[in-house]
């Protein structure tokens, strides 16, 4: 059974995916980012999906009064898995050639769960979060809102019908209730469970059924519904709500939440009120649009795996002529994906148990090829000795205790506690942001051999900084409260024991307001997106908030040297690019093999002269150094990685897995010099 065509709703399908295509693409213009709203281009698509399903199932009703379970199931696997396991399967030839074994491994587990209709689940359990940078290199990480879909297309219809037949005339009122619910949700969550409220279906449901919610309408209230002077404008007025949405929505926001209603509610008025002759409807209607609507789907599939595999092989980063080509590609990969896939397996002309037959086939290949590469190790034995050396020994982060990650825990849960013994004679804290949470790995093996506990309290993007606030610099809004500081002020003032308080970070971010980068080969310096400020002091000037910042750091630190003895971390190097990334891209442009390693990491630009860490770094190796209170002792990182020049990989290690945090390899040489610096000061004693 076929709904009325309305081609404005390719148009605005059309919108949808160039703005998740832009977005994807990091693409800016005149050196501002139009697109970082980018995002919400899947929200419009989960409104779309719920109103064309909704549609589908209340006109089938309508017609038969009856509703064929077996056809719904079949038009849905019909038009979805055919492209996306040919998307699949495409992957997995340059997965196997371009991706090195931790992130082989990764993507295997993510392809069986995209065959599963479980991908949200999987990518949440993984501790990805979207938008990271890590995400942009995971090929198949879109498939989450595929699962989501596919979710709601298995539950809605038999959740609906249960209460179409047995409570009919308050339909309308449940599905307006699963809105609400779901929204208020969405809002909670998305204070404190970033992840699961990003990735899981209960937070997305109430955008799908907002889409039901206008079916409903149009196939049983039609004709109580009054048009109005108004109804014309409605569609317009959605129009300039979804495109605030992707101007002026970005990462940092909390998504879904409430905010979030406003490209949904954008996305009801265009779908409600368009009418033929309307200028929306005219601009979506338009063959270009359409066009592009009808191939919106592979358009969807093809672009995050080729911007992903682009990244993987470092073509495209910061190349805008090859970003362009990029997407042109994606265009004609999904114009002969529509011809030759999605249009065909559609036709019921064509024998479902063939397409059936040819889809479990390729799921058993996809299964079988994912399951060989995880017992395998990733394939770990088809590469150098540096990529196998550091195999193991890369992202040591991700520490958790009691089913919940140590990074950035407060509250009622406390803080992960290890190595507790009858004999404890002290503790060792780890203070500080996620470098401090990259060494508690390594760090958690060393204590066990002494009689420390080890008690960790580090949190995302902020050091310790108490009644400080991190704002964000484009718009002064508050990212980070006071409230975690509060909660690790008082864990540390009822302490009774010798306290070891080691403090570490990525001290150019709060002290500079700025980072350091590898940009066509040329070392640069860039701001940081946030500052950090007092209450009161949200719009001082960049120097008059670090000088403020400097001075309660330092009274921090002479407060907590009172009764505890303080190491001071100095600062450590950070490369200029992700590590790991380049020691992949080096070794797939053939710059690194078992031979010539030592010639090549020495050239090598990621691995700057000790002069520029120096150069960076002195104002704030002054400012420690003037730091004058007992119980203070000091650790120099730059020590141990620079001699002439600071080493972020050599021949055989990689000593960071990213921009900023240490490997274990780099993280056991830091601890190390912890370690040695408590032991001289238990010997002194």
């Amino acid at each position: 059974m076929r709904l009325n065509y309305r081609p404005e709703i390719d148009g605005l399908r059309a919108l949808a995916v160039g703005v998740v295509i832009l977005y994807h693409s990091k693409h800016s213009f005149f050196g501002r980012d139009f697109f970082s709203g980018g995002f919400i281009g899947v929200d419009i698509f989960f409104v779309i999906s719920g109103y064309l399903i909704s549609s589908l199932i209340f006109k089938e009703l309508l017609a038969t009064g009856d509703f064929s379970f077996k056809l719904f199931y079949e038009r849905r696997i019909r038009r979805i898995l055919p492209a996306l396991f040919t998307v699949i399967i495409a992957c997995i030839p340059f997965a196997w050639m371009f991706i090195l074994p931790l992130d082989l491994i990764d993507f295997s587990k993510s392809a069986i769960s995209s065959i599963l209709f479980s991908s949200n689940i999987f990518f949440h359990f993984s501790g990805l979060e979207y938008g990271s940078q890590d995400s942009l290199l995971r090929p198949l990480l879109h498939t989450w809102s595929l699962s989501v879909e596919e979710q709601f297309y298995i539950l809605f219809p038999i959740i609906f019908l249960f209460f179409f037949i047995n409570f009919k005339k308050f339909l309308v009122s449940f599905i307006t209730l699963g809105i609400i619910i779901g929204l208020i949700i969405a809002e909670i969550t998305s204070k404190n469970f970033i992840s699961l409220n990003f990735y899981f279906i209960h937070t997305r449901i109430w955008e799908l059924l907002a889409g039901s919610l206008i079916a409903y309408y149009e196939f049983f209230e039609k004709k109580n519904f009054k048009e109005n002077a108004l109804n014309k404008f409605y569609p317009s007025i959605g129009l300039l709500m979804i495109i605030y949405s992707i101007i002026s929505f970005d990462d940092t926001m909390r998504h879904p939440s409430l905010i979030t209603l406003i490209p949904v509610l954008g996305t009801v008025l265009i779908i409600a009120f368009s009418k033929q002759n309307e200028i929306v409807n005219t601009l979506f209607s338009q063959k270009i649009f359409v066009q592009i609507g009808l191939i919106s789907y592979s358009l969807y599939l093809w672009h995050y795996p080729v911007f992903a595999f682009s990244r993987i092989t470092d073509f495209s980063q910061g190349d805008v002529i090859k970003k362009i080509l990029l997407i042109f590609f994606i265009f004609i990969l999904s114009i002969l994906t529509y011809k030759f896939i999605e249009r065909p397996a559609r036709n019921r002309k064509n024998n479902f148990i063939r397409i059936l037959f040819l889809l479990i086939s390729s799921a058993v290949i996809v299964i079988i090829f994912c399951f060989y590469t995880i017992k395998k190790d990733g394939l770990i034995k088809k590469h150098p000795e540096i990529i196998q050396n550091s195999y193991k020994n890369l992202d040591y982060r991700g520490i958790s205790q009691n089913d919940k990650f140590c990074h950035s825990r407060v509250g009622v849960n406390g803080f992960c506690v290890f190595n507790q013994k009858i004999n404890n004679t002290g503790n060792i804290i780890f203070l500080g942001d996620s470098i401090t949470d990259a060494l508690l790995g390594d760090m958690i093996e060393k204590v066990e051999k002494t009689n420390f506990k080890l008690i960790h309290m580090s949190y995302s993007g902020n050091l310790y900084f108490p009644k400080f606030l991190a704002v964000r610099k484009r718009d002064n809004r508050i990212d980070q409260d006071e409230t975690y500081h509060k909660y690790r002020q008082e864990y540390i003032n009822n302490l009774d024991e010798l306290n070891y308080i080691v403090i570490a970070g990525n001290y150019s971010y709060f002290f500079k307001e700025q980072r350091i980068k590898l940009e066509n080969e040329n070392l640069e310096i860039y701001p940081t997106a946030r500052k950090f400020v007092e209450k009161n002091y949200i719009s001082k000037k960049k120097e008059e908030r670090i000088f403020r910042l400097k001075s309660k750091f330092e009274d921090t630190i002479k407060n907590l040297a009172k009764k505890n003895k303080v190491i001071l971390v100095y600062p450590i190097p950070q490369p200029p690019k992700d590590v790991w990334q380049r020691v992949t891209n080096n070794y797939f442009k053939g710059l690194i093999d078992d031979k010539n390693n030592r010639n090549h990491f020495l050239k090598d630009k990621i691995n700057y002269d000790k002069e520029y860490f120096l150069r960076l770094n002195e104002n704030i190796i002054d400012f420690f150094d003037e730091i004058e209170t007992e119980n203070i002792y000091r650790v120099y990182p730059h020590k141990i990685f620079c001699n002439e020049k600071c080493l972020f990989y050599d021949d055989k290690r990689i000593y960071f897995f990213d921009k900023v945090h240490p490997s274990k390899y780099g993280s056991s040489m830091i601890n190390s010099l912890i370690m040695k610096t408590i032991k001289d000061i238990e010997s002194a004693n």
